[in-house]
């Protein structure tokens, strides 16, 4: 993590406006380092993984040196995909928002070289290329290098991998002036080393130093949803694992704002913390927080450091951060103090570069998580109020209760129907639920894998192991044909093949595991 700020890095308000316009708050260590000594016109190679920002450590001092009033190339940035150049031409966009007039062309195999050569003869001033279609327009003539300043290799080593490194050196061959050359890769490969002593004047490298991470006592899963169900996904994973206190982490101050107010519509008590808010607010915030006045916090990394409260159950990644460092600094938000914690994040399939980042960075593997189904979250709901009618049935002092029952004058209801209306009203079933009952004398199809609801999980020390020993040793299914086990902290799902399930419920609704007596049903 840094402390320094964009405002510090002796940026043009003109940058710093679109990077506020971004919800970007402070610089990563690699933009931190990268900066200031791109903007003195240092050759650089940077040693950083996807998903460090590194793409704005060379974008933004490429968009302030950009003269926008010479209509001409002055920066070239290679990219090994078509892919990542779209993208690259994505953020120097958004960097340069507020600089009237710049121009980023990408150019890229695919797309109408025609279409491609129009752009070049309208104006670019940064070229954002992949190497083969890039050469091809300086061997037309089509892209003209007189006024180059600088070159920017972006994931190098991916290059050199896929086998362009004659293009590299090429391009880097054909300005008559020195040009500033910049190499970012993951990897400091000997074809990189190559590079820098032919082509680079004294380059300055810089690498982050990576902390070692160790997490005990926290369960780390990455779950992939699509962006617009995720604020839903956050609910189902708070009902279903009853958390009392969580934080959700988002990469930009605008949407720590949307997501608090899409979870309140949802009936969760949240607030929302960023750099935008005053000492004042921010420590209201905080407060509301630790007294569990609110039970979801939504903030970005920047306000949410330092903070230091030991009951916080899970942490959400709403977003991937932008830094592996980032992701360690947000999970050890949970399982302090010796207790267990959960921390979820949200990807995508475009998006597992990131996530090998930071398993690298945290040398572990992010488990794949599925999202929570709506019947996984109800029948959660009926577990938890069943237990907790178990403990006021342990404790007694109900005779006042009984004889209220008692007193209900209605010969249409049976005192059984009277406790399931009242479980119903507990739980907010909706009235489908009803049909419940009859769902289990339905039959399966043998082959197919039938979800089972088991009332044991984590809180009484109920592991996989210890359900799969149960259920075939008990029902005499064999254990090598259960599938997926999902432990929670006060039930489990368990997958059982069809022609098992009638087995599985007569055998353990008759007996223990760890103890706690068992209570089986589908789900």
């Amino acid at each position: 993590m840094t402390d320094s700020t964009f405002a510090e890095l002796n940026l043009s308000d003109t940058i710093l406006q679109g990077l506020t316009d971004m919800g970007f708050e402070e610089p990563t260590p690699v933009q931190a380092k990268c900066i200031p000594t791109l903007l003195n016109k240092r050759d650089v190679v940077g040693q950083a993984q996807t998903g460090t920002g590194k793409t704005a450590a060379f974008g933004i001092p490429v968009v302030q040196q950009t003269d926008v009033s010479v209509s001409e190339v002055q920066t070239i940035i290679m990219c090994p995909t078509r892919e990542l150049a779209i993208q690259v031409t994505g953020e120097l966009i958004k960097i340069g928002k507020h600089l009237d007039g710049l121009h980023v062309l990408p150019v890229y195999g695919g797309q109408s070289i025609g279409r491609q050569i129009k752009a070049l003869k309208r104006g670019a001033h940064i070229v954002v290329g992949t190497p083969g279609r890039t050469i091809d327009h300086l061997r037309r003539g089509t892209l003209k290098l007189d006024h180059l300043q600088r070159v920017v290799f972006d994931e190098a080593d991916e290059m050199l991998n896929m086998g362009f490194r004659d293009d590299m050196e090429q391009i880097l061959s054909y300005a008559d002036q020195p040009v500033q050359t910049v190499m970012f890769s993951a990897t400091m490969s000997r074809g990189i080393r190559k590079i820098m002593k032919r082509y680079m004047d004294q380059p300055q490298t810089i690498a982050i130093e990576r902390k070692k991470v160790t997490a005990p006592n926290i369960e780390q899963y990455a779950v992939e949803v699509r962006d617009s169900v995720r604020t839903e996904a956050i609910g189902r994973f708070m009902d279903i694992n009853d958390f009392k206190l969580a934080l959700v982490f988002c990469n930009t101050k605008r949407k720590t704002e949307k997501v608090s107010r899409e979870l309140q519509s949802r009936g969760y008590a949240t607030d929302f913390i960023n750099g935008d808010l005053n000492q004042n607010q921010r420590d209201r915030v905080m407060s509301k927080f630790r007294s569990g006045a609110i039970d979801v916090l939504v903030g970005t990394d920047v306000a949410a450091r330092g903070l230091d409260i030991d009951d916080i159950e899970a942490v959400f990644n709403y977003d991937i951060p932008q830094d592996p460092e980032y992701y360690v600094h947000r999970i050890g938000r949970t399982g302090r103090a010796g207790r267990s914690g959960m921390a979820i994040t949200f990807t995508t399939k475009r998006k597992k570069k990131q996530l090998r980042s930071i398993e690298k960075q945290i040398k572990n593997r992010l488990n794949p998580l599925g999202l929570p189904s709506v019947a996984d979250v109800q029948q959660s709901r009926v577990a938890g109020v069943m237990d907790k009618l178990v403990e006021d049935l342990e404790k007694g002092s109900l005779r006042p209760f009984i004889e209220q029952i008692e007193s209900f004058d209605d010969d249409r209801f049976t005192t059984i129907e009277i406790a399931a209306a009242l479980l119903k009203k507990a739980t907010s079933e909706t009235a489908s639920a009803s049909d419940a009952p009859a769902q289990g004398a339905k039959k399966y199809d043998d082959s197919a894998m039938i979800k089972m609801f088991f009332n044991v999980g984590k809180k009484h020390n109920v592991y996989p192991g210890d359900l799969v020993g149960a259920i075939a040793g008990e029902s005499k299914v064999p254990g090598n044909v259960i599938g997926n086990i999902d432990i929670f902290p006060r039930h489990s799902f368990v997958d059982i093949p069809g022609k098992h399930v009638d087995k599985v419920i007569n055998a353990m609704n008759r007996n223990r595991v760890k103890g706690k007596k068992v209570r089986v049903n589908v789900a």
